[in-house]
């Protein structure tokens, strides 16, 4: 055949050789013989030949690989592989991309993924060298898919009935080995000019594709820089009352922090203005919002970030909250916060310096006090109490007074002189008054008086309820005190 006759030829090869090879090998490809091809192209002495002319061969070959003919889809995808090891590696570029461009509307999805993963090869072997043709291939790939309808409805895009989610599934593929490259590499001051070249052609992608813009931004940056970009844009919305700003600002806060990794973000950032006006600003949706909907969903994007934060991230952030909020609601999940990592500490391997031990005494005494002392309203301040009861009496029964891992054994003193002597006092007084007022509940009208205001007259049904609820909740409290109140007397209690 022409081809074996022409193998036996030196280099320096005559158009008309080029002409003979390509007709030859087009004809035994496109009648089935690629079986035959291949041997030929792998033998060793024919390699000049296939180094110079080989490339010539991808038309018909890729024509053959698109139209999946079984029985020879294993040598074609075999001498396509030969050629993208053994020829030119700027000859191959040209003759992929050729491919691509002549690509008709019907084949644009296929051509595309057929060709990428041959294109990243070729690309590779560039070495550094490669930036400008990175640039070029990214250019007629995206002027090839921008040729792909859109899906418009639902079901379109979830069948991908027109290949474009395929494509843009596979083109990020096809951009992450350079992506990586420029990471392992940004150090290297030899080499930075090189990666900065790669850069720039990968950021055009960024710019002239919108499709994959906020995927690639993402490969390109860590999560906790998108993050640390997007929260300008997080505290603007969250700032707004229009719930459809609500809305968003709590999807891009959360869709920011999905991507980054439980206990990673560094203390550092909690000096940034940002990542203290945006959790202000989001106790104001979880407390204040009228849609029940989006304070919810506040409360879980509100955790969701605390679980972002490395250690001493958790415990100055739970400080700072603790003294801003003024949100007893707030201040309870934040204790509640407080107590699930004291529990992670306690357990073996786990331990560290911020929720054990001389740091964990400081946000002890911000979690075990009184805001007015024995006058402290208990029914508004009900959820901060509570969960503070619950945790002290949690660390008196888990952490034994003889290993005293929090340093609560040894603040105990202070504990009941400055916390539970004056909530005992507070309790007293508020159950006295409100079991007082019951009493005289028959009167015709009654005042009752919360969080400082007066609420309206009510009938004697709706008086007696309400005070019967708050007598309900003093006893609450005073269950969980007497029951820390006998841990201690226990404690003190000398042996006989």
């Amino acid at each position: 055949m022409a081809l074996e006759l022409l193998s036996i030829k030196d280099e320096g090869f005559s158009p008309e050789d080029y002409d003979l090879f390509f007709t030859a090998g087009r004809t035994c490809i496109e009648q089935g013989n690629s079986a035959q091809v291949l041997s030929i192209l792998v033998d060793e002495k024919n390699k000049s030949i296939v180094r110079c002319m080989g490339w010539n061969l991808l038309g018909p070959l890729v024509q053959i690989l698109l139209k999946k003919e079984d029985g020879n889809l294993p040598h074609c995808h075999a001498i396509l592989s030969h050629l993208l090891e053994v020829c030119n590696p700027k000859e191959l570029l040209v003759g992929l991309l050729e491919q691509v461009e002549e690509a008709d509307t019907g084949s644009i999805a296929e051509t595309v993924t057929l060709l990428l993963k041959p294109l990243q090869t070729v690309l590779l072997r560039l070495g550094m060298k490669k930036a400008s043709s990175v640039g070029m291939a990214l250019s007629t790939l995206l002027s090839q898919v921008a040729r792909l309808p859109v899906p418009v409805t639902k079901e379109q895009e979830e069948d991908d009935v027109f290949g474009l989610c395929h494509c843009c599934t596979d083109l990020l593929q096809f951009v992450n080995p350079f992506v990586e490259e420029i990471k392992e590499v940004v150090k290297d001051n030899n080499r930075i000019s090189k990666d900065n070249e790669l850069r720039v052609e990968l950021l055009k992608l960024m710019n002239t594709a919108n499709v994959f813009a906020d995927i690639l931004f993402t490969c390109f940056f860590s999560p906790i820089f998108v993050l640390q970009c997007n929260m300008e844009y997080i505290e603007l919305l969250l700032s707004r009352t229009e719930e459809s700003r609500l809305q968003k600002g709590l999807e891009l806060y959360e869709k920011s922090l999905i991507r980054v990794e439980d206990n990673s973000l560094p203390v550092d950032l909690l000096e940034l203005k940002t990542f203290f006006s945006v959790p202000q600003n989001l106790v104001k949706v979880m407390t204040l919002c009228p849609d029940q909907t989006l304070r919810t969903k506040g409360l879980k994007v509100f955790q969701l970030s605390i679980d972002k934060f490395n250690t001493e991230a958790k415990y100055k952030f739970f400080k700072g909250m603790l003294k801003t909020s003024h949100h007893a609601g707030v201040e309870g999940y934040i204790i509640k916060n407080i107590k699930n990592q004291i529990d992670f500490s306690l357990k073996p391997c786990n331990g560290n310096d911020w929720f054990l031990g001389k740091h964990l005494l400081p946000l002890l005494r911000l979690v075990l006090c009184l805001p007015h002392g024995p006058e402290t309203d208990l029914l508004q301040n009900l959820d901060r109490i509570m969960e503070s009861l619950n945790l002290l009496r949690y660390m008196l029964i888990r952490d034994k007074e003889w290993e005293n891992e929090t340093g609560i054994w040894t603040e105990l003193y202070k504990i009941e002189d400055n916390y539970l002597k004056p909530l005992r006092t507070g309790l007293n007084m508020s159950k006295a008054h409100y079991e007082a007022e019951l009493k005289n509940s028959k009167a015709s009208v009654c005042t009752v008086t919360v969080d400082n205001e007066k609420l309206p007259n009510m009938t004697p049904e709706m008086q007696i309820q309400v005070l019967q609820s708050a007598v309900f909740t003093f006893d609450l409290i005073e269950g969980v005190l007497a029951r820390i109140e006998e841990i201690i007397e226990t404690k003190e209690r000398p042996l006989s």
